[in-house]
C-alpha cells in the first residue's frame, strides 16, 4: 500500500488509468475527496461495495474495434486447432509443428490485449519452414472446389487456407476486396467467395455489392466470415447479399460442412 500525506487542493494521479484524486477540504478528522474518472470505471463508497468491492465492478466495456479485434484472434485460434487435429490424423509432424507454433502466438496476442499493462517485447518470429507443395484431398463432393478467401489477418487467412486445403478445396486468397474484385475478373470464377467484412480499402459490404450488380459475378456463393453483425454494415442476406453468415469465432470443420451442403445443393457437384 502506497501512504501519502495531501494538504487540501492536492491531488493524487493515476495517469494509466486517467484517475485524478484531489483532496478538496479537511474538516477536523473529515476530508472532503473530489475523484474524477472515465466514465467505464466505477466509483464506489465502501459501503456500498461490500466486503469483496472488486467482485461487485463490472469490467470495463470494450469498444467495438477492441471487440472485433479479439474475435479475429479467437477466430484464428480456433481454426488453428482444427487444423492441428487434421494435421495430427495424417500424421504430418512438421506441419503440426508450425501450426502450433501459430496458436501458441495467438494467445500471446490475446493475453496482450486482455490484459495490457504496458508495451510488451516483440516476440522473435518463429523459424520459417519451407513448406512442401501438398496434394488436397478429396473434397466432400468428390472434386476439388475453388474457393477465393478474402481475409486481411494473414494469421487468419494463412490457418484457414490451410484448413481447407486439406478437406479438398483448392484456395486462393486476397487482402481484401478491392483485391478479390481484381481477382474475379481476371480468373476462372471460384465455388465460393469466403468473405471477411471489416477490411482496408474495399470492405465487405462494399465488396458484395459490386459482386452482385455484376452480371459475369452475381451468382456467385458468397459466405461471410466475420465478427460483426450483417445489421451492423447494412448486408442482406440472400441471393442479392450474402448468401451464408458465419460468425467469429468460426468452426472451420462447420464451415466446410455447410459450404458443401449448400453448393451441392446448388448444383455445383
Amino acid at each position: 500500500m502506497l501512504v501519502l500525506t495531501r494538504r487540501e487542493e492536492q491531488k493524487i494521479v493515476f495517469p494509466t488509468m486517467g484517475v485524478t484524486v484531489e483532496v478538496l477540504r479537511i474538516r477536523g478528522n473529515v476530508a472532503k475527496i473530489g475523484i474524477d474518472a472515465p466514465a467505464e470505471i466505477p466509483v464506489l463508497r465502501e459501503e456500498i461495495a461490500g466486503d469483496k468491492p472488486f467482485e461487485n465492478v463490472a469490467p470495463a466495456p470494450l469498444s467495438r474495434e477492441a471487440r472485433h479485434a479479439l474475435r479475429n484472434r479467437l477466430n484464428a485460434s480456433t481454426v488453428a486447432l482444427h487444423l492441428l487435429k487434421r494435421q495430427i490424423e495424417l500424421g504430418r509432424a512438421d506441419d503440426a509443428e508450425n501450426t502450433f507454433r501459430k496458436i501458441l502466438s495467438e494467445f500471446t496476442h490475446l493475453e496482450r490485449e486482455l490484459a495490457p499493462v504496458g508495451p510488451a517485447p516483440t516476440p522473435a518470429p518463429a523459424p520459417r519452414r519451407s513448406e512442401p507443395v501438398q496434394q488436397p484431398t478429396m473434397s466432400p463432393l468428390g472434386r476439388h472446389l475453388r474457393a477465393l478467401l478474402v481475409e486481411d489477418d494473414r494469421n487468419e487467412c494463412e490457418l484457414l487456407a490451410g484448413y481447407l486445403r486439406m478437406c479438398g478445396f483448392d484456395v486462393t486468397s486476397v487482402n481484401d476486396g478491392a483485391d478479390a474484385i481484381e481477382h474475379l475478373s481476371h480468373h476462372q470464377l471460384p465455388d465460393v467467395v469466403l468473405l471477411d467484412m471489416l477490411m482496408p480499402r474495399c470492405n465487405g459490404a462494399r465488396t458484395v455489392e459490386v459482386i452482385r450488380r455484376t452480371p459475369e459475378f452475381s451468382t456467385l456463393k458468397v459466405f461471410a466470415i466475420s465478427g460483426t453483425n450483417p445489421d451492423d454494415l447494412g448486408v442482406s442476406t440472400g441471393p442479392r447479399g450474402i448468401d451464408r453468415w458465419f460468425s467469429k469465432p468460426v468452426n472451420p470443420e462447420r464451415l466446410v460442412q455447410e459450404m458443401s451442403r449448400e453448393l451441392a445443393h446448388h448444383g455445383a457437384a
